[in-house]
């Protein structure tokens, strides 16, 4: 029960706290957009999905192995344990940041020429390399607390970095590198990447340096036999194979988006726009309220490690099932949302740009977006990582030949059509890994269908019988949408007193 509540606590802090730092970086992202143009925020997502990449190469694995070996580590009471696999960890940080470094750099050239379109130099992502070694070792360190459950000290860095990343991007962009061309904006962007996440791995290591004191100078004694080098090595080395792939076909993916577009008869520039509308504008959006699953996926993947060593079988089955249940009823309520509100959303969010149709497209995906996140960490504390590394290179590769072949033909359309594709298979697939593994089956009645129903009874209301003329309104029919929406769930029995007991 304790670690229950625990859980619930630490949850709780993380959805607070992210969804307030998504709230600013949701708006700073509006402010960007409407600061830098689409065209430049197509390309800032190209050289984004370049960096995720190095991103890949620098953590290696880093962050899960640590969050693993700690969480184990704690399980069996080895304080002395946790400190050495900590400088293991650390120094397998500092190599593999180091080397992500040196690749970016060499390879940045390239990357401008042919995946950037030559709207920018090398310099924008030689910036961002300056910034992997500290990233691998804040990896590191925030699988270190999340391995202790200590998620305050997550919080802290995440909101430091967030804070300092808005005051540099605004002044840089007012004072120093006004955004009037393309370069200038990218410029200003990534520098103001490289010196938050600098400044916040110093904030993490302090906070780091002043937890590990609590061990005291407890001998090192290891559960396994296995030393802690090996055990890195077992966890990072097979998930970093995958990830690489996985990250590369990614970028790869991106990369020929905006290239295949441009195929289908449009211009360089309309491609681009299209490109940073759906990437940059309409995503952010519509997993802006995916922080409070994150948030809480975040945290799963400790705690199924610890009930997986402990043989906790039904345990995990309780939890497995009231997971399920929340994260899809809140999944169906945000695309619910999304629908019926689309317009009012695009005249208040994005007022220059039409994106109204892009949200009511791509709204449906949430659902599968949310679920796959909770699944795939909770098969990664079930030591299923290189299993769903695999599911995640297969769509990939699917959704690439999708890209190649569609886009030059159907343009945008196929681009929606691959995305679907996309979402489909992999959720599919993880779910299916899951309920073979842990026998857990699902309620479609009260999971699916009658959340589903909930929603199309509220769009019909609210189409036919609601309008919404401004901001007052919308938020007053917004907050109506989902006591509304909550109420169908207790009358139709989907949700009972009891899914809120401990």
């Amino acid at each position: 029960m304790r670690r229950i509540r625990v859980f619930l606590f630490n949850g709780i802090l993380l959805v607070l706290a992210g969804f307030g730092m998504k709230s600013i970086e949701m708006l700073f992202s509006v402010y960007i957009s409407n600061k830098i143009g689409t065209e430049a925020v197509g390309i800032y997502q190209l050289i984004m999905s370049v960096y995720i990449f190095s991103i890949t190469l620098a953590n290696s694995g880093i962050n899960l192995a640590t969050t693993r070996i700690i969480s184990e580590q704690d399980a069996y009471g080895l304080a002395g344990g946790v400190k050495k696999a900590m400088r293991k960890c650390l120094t397998y940080s500092i190599f593999t940041g180091s080397c992500a470094c040196i690749i970016l750099f060499l390879f940045a050239p390239f990357a401008c020429v042919h995946f950037l379109h030559g709207k920018v130099s090398e310099i924008s992502l030689q910036v961002l390399g300056l910034s992997l070694p500290f990233l691998a070792l804040s990896s590191c360190i925030n699988g270190y607390f999340s391995g202790l459950r200590k998620v305050k000290k997550t919080v802290y860095y995440q909101v430091f970095e967030e804070f300092f990343k808005i005051c540099i991007v605004v002044y840089l962009l007012n004072f120093i590198f006004p955004p009037n061309t393309t370069e200038q904006a990218c410029i200003s962007l990534v520098l103001s990447s490289t010196i938050s996440e600098t400044l916040s791995f110093c904030f993490l290591f302090f906070l780091y340096l002043k937890d590990k004191v609590s061990f005291g100078n407890v001998k090192s004694i290891s559960q396994k036999k296995e030393g802690y080098t090996r055990q890195i090595l077992k966890i990072a080395l097979p998930i970093s194979f995958t990830s690489y792939i996985r990250s590369g076909l990614s970028c790869l993916k991106q990369v020929l988006i905006p290239l295949q577009l441009e195929k289908s008869g449009i211009s360089c520039e309309l491609a681009l726009s299209q490109y940073g509308i759906i990437n940059g504008m309409v995503f952010p959006l519509i997993m802006f309220p995916c922080t409070f699953v994150y948030s809480f996926s975040s945290l799963l993947i400790p705690e199924f490690s610890y009930m997986n060593a402990k043989k906790e079988v039904k345990k995990m089955n309780y939890v497995l099932t009231r997971i399920f249940k929340f994260c899809f009823i809140f999944s169906f309520l945000v695309m619910g949302f999304f629908w019926c509100f689309s317009k009012e959303l695009n005249q208040f969010i994005y007022p220059s740009n039409d994106v109204s149709n892009f949200i009511k497209l791509l709204c449906p995906l949430v659902i599968l977006m949310y679920i796959d996140n909770v699944v795939d960490s909770i098969l990664k504390g079930l030591d299923k990582q290189v299993s769903v590394m695999g599911i995640n290179i297969l769509d990939l590769v699917t959704t690439i030949s999708l890209i190649y072949f569609l886009l030059p033909f159907k343009g945008v359309s196929g681009y929606i059509f691959a995305l679907y594709v996309s979402e489909i298979l992999n959720g599919v697939l993880s779910l299916l890994l899951l309920i073979r593994e842990t026998n857990f089956k699902i309620d479609f009645s009260n999971f699916i269908i009658k959340p589903a129903l909930c929603i199309v009874i509220l769009n019909f209301i609210f189409s036919h019988f609601i309008l919404t003329e401004s901001l007052l309104n919308f938020i007053v029919y917004g907050i109506i949408f989902i006591i509304l929406y909550f109420s169908l769930l207790f009358l139709f029995k989907a949700l009972v007193r009891k899914d809120f007991k401990l």
